[in-house]
C-alpha cells in the first residue's frame, strides 16, 4: 500500500485514528513495562543487598560468641 502523502499516510484510509491510538497505547504500555522492569530489579538488588550484610553480621556475632565461650573457660581455670 502507498501513499500519496504524509496526510493519507497518517489517515491510513480512515483508520488512522485506530490505528495510531493502538501503537500509542502499546509503546505506552512498554515504557511502562520497561520502567517498572527495572524499578523491581534495583529493589531486588537492594534486598539481595541487605540480605547479604545481616548474613555478614550474624557471622560475625556466631565467631565472637564461640570465641568467648573458648575463652571463658580458660580465664576460670587460671
Amino acid at each position: 500500500m502507498s501513499f500519496d502523502s504524509m496526510a493519507n499516510f497518517f489517515n491510513m484510509g480512515g483508520y488512522g485514528f485506530y490505528i495510531w491510538l493502538s501503537y500509542g497505547f502499546t509503546a505506552l504500555l512498554l515504557i511502562i513495562l520497561t520502567l517498572n522492569s527495572k524499578a523491581k530489579h534495583r529493589q531486588l538488588i537492594k534486598q539481595i543487598q541487605q540480605r547479604f550484610k545481616r548474613e555478614i553480621k550474624l557471622k560475625k556475632v556466631a565467631q565472637q560468641s564461640t570465641q568467648d565461650a573458648t575463652s571463658a573457660p580458660a580465664k576460670q581455670g587460671k
